[in-house]
């Protein structure tokens, strides 16, 4: 998912949007799953000179990757398109004008329940072995680039360091997840839940565990056959309900939480067994999948209201 976050910074998108030939390029490329520029240029009818502009126009707009194959004859560029949604903000930001942001490793979660298959590993090498969740407790588990399981939970202490006297007014979280089958498999839905606080926030069903190609950031050494890359999801919880990708998908909200400077946060990812599909959870951090970040979370805060101070508060 592109998110783009005022039309101001997507006047370029737009542009490049704004072209048929460039809007053939896209379809070519999601209907084939990927495509090199010869076969590109060839399926358009138009030279490669002509294809070579237009491809620079979407890469730059981070619409399609561009990526070198080996072939008996050389190297070949290979263009895909990694994008499922892009969500673009329509109102100004403004109303949030205080923001607190921080990061989280895929590793540093607080708390687990977690069943095979499932596995973590840092951008050089697994952790422990795979399939066996004693190694999820394993100390080097801090420095965790990918974890994946079947079903289960991890949970998450999201750092809540906005200033005294703050209440806190909307939470976005952004982090590259997919289902997790046995190796791979880009048809294997699984149930997504997210949770704040231990309160259910809604749910994201998977389309599958991808791995028809390799993610842009994943290193060399990571098996082919496993996962490769996620999607992209973007987390909101604020006073109106919680929303992935601009989407509502529950009327819990902020309101109801009343959450300050004070309150803890904790953040859960969880794949329960009861669910309709139990298909498993992959959480990409940087050094994985087509994103290079680890779980981004930025938290807007305002003043508290008189009546909602704490007395006992110096």
């Amino acid at each position: 998912m592109l998110h783009i976050t005022s039309l101001e910074d997507g006047l370029e998108l737009f542009k490049a949007l704004g072209s048929e030939i460039r809007v053939s390029i896209i379809r070519q490329l999601l209907a084939n799953k990927g495509m090199n520029m010869n076969e590109l240029a060839a399926s358009l009818n138009i030279t490669n000179g002509a294809l070579t502009s237009h491809i620079k126009r979407l890469e730059d707009c981070g619409i399609i990757s561009v990526s070198n194959e080996s072939t008996g004859h050389g190297n070949e560029k290979r263009c895909s398109v990694h994008l499922d949604k892009i969500l673009i903000e329509v109102e100004p930001e403004s109303a949030y004008k205080n923001i607190y942001e921080t990061d989280i490793k895929v590793g540093q979660y607080s708390d687990y329940q977690v069943c095979p298959t499932c596995g973590l590993a840092t951008s050089e090498a697994l952790i422990g072995e795979v399939d066996s969740t004693r190694y999820f407790s394993h100390p080097d588990r801090m420095k965790a680039n990918i974890l994946w399981f079947s079903r289960g939970f991890v949970e998450y202490i999201i750092p809540n360091f906005i200033p005294t006297s703050q209440k806190i007014d909307q939470i976005m979280i952004s982090v590259e997840l997919c289902s997790e089958a046995p190796g791979s498999n880009s048809v294997w839905p699984s149930d997504i839940h997210f949770y704040l606080n231990s309160t259910c926030l809604g749910y994201w069903t998977s389309p599958g565990d991808f791995g028809d190609e390799r993610g842009l950031f994943t290193p060399n050494w990571w098996f082919r056959n496993w996962n490769q890359y996620g999607m992209l999801k973007l987390i909101v919880i604020n006073n109106q309900g919680t929303f992935i990708d601009g989407l509502k998908i529950s009327d819990v909200s902020l309101k109801q939480m009343k959450l300050d400077y004070r309150s803890p946060l904790k953040l859960k990812f969880a794949v329960p067994e009861d669910c309709a599909h139990v298909g498993g959870l992959t959480i990409f951090g940087s050094g994985f999948g087509n994103y290079n970040q680890d779980i981004k979370v930025s938290i807007n805060y305002s003043p508290m209201n008189a009546d909602n101070s704490d007395a006992s508060e110096p």
